[in-house]
């Protein structure tokens, strides 16, 4: 059984940063990617971006250039950076990986981008 804890998120004013981290109870070397979703109010799940186990990363279209997603293999953790944050990024945000032909996910951690 693998477990994923997504922490790091909170109220924040547009155009400020958050940082979200995920923890994973197994090694993240065990899987080749690591991906983070989020969920927006209207209720739709949007892939934000994945790294792989060495550290490329690759991002959707709607967050590239202010989203960056880093490791830590030796931690277990993965992180999403979160840059000039609009009202559009309110969402609830999970991180996934793939482990022996399963699917896992947190439980999320709720961004707001208010003022």
């Amino acid at each position: 059984q693998v477990q994923l804890v997504e922490s790091g998120g909170g109220l924040v004013q547009p155009g400020g940063s958050l940082r979200l981290s995920c923890a994973a109870s197994i090694g993240i070397t065990n899987t080749p990617l690591v991906h983070w979703y989020r969920q927006g109010p209207g209720g739709q799940r949007e892939w934000v971006g994945n790294i792989k186990r060495l550290g490329d990363t690759t991002y959707a279209d709607s967050v590239k250039g202010r989203f960056a997603i880093s490791n830590d293999n030796d931690k277990n953790m993965v992180y999403l950076e979160l840059n000039s944050l609009s009202p559009e990024d309110t969402a609830v945000y999970y991180c996934q990986m793939q482990f022996n032909g399963r699917d896992y996910w947190g439980k999320g951690t709720q961004v707001t981008v208010s003022s």
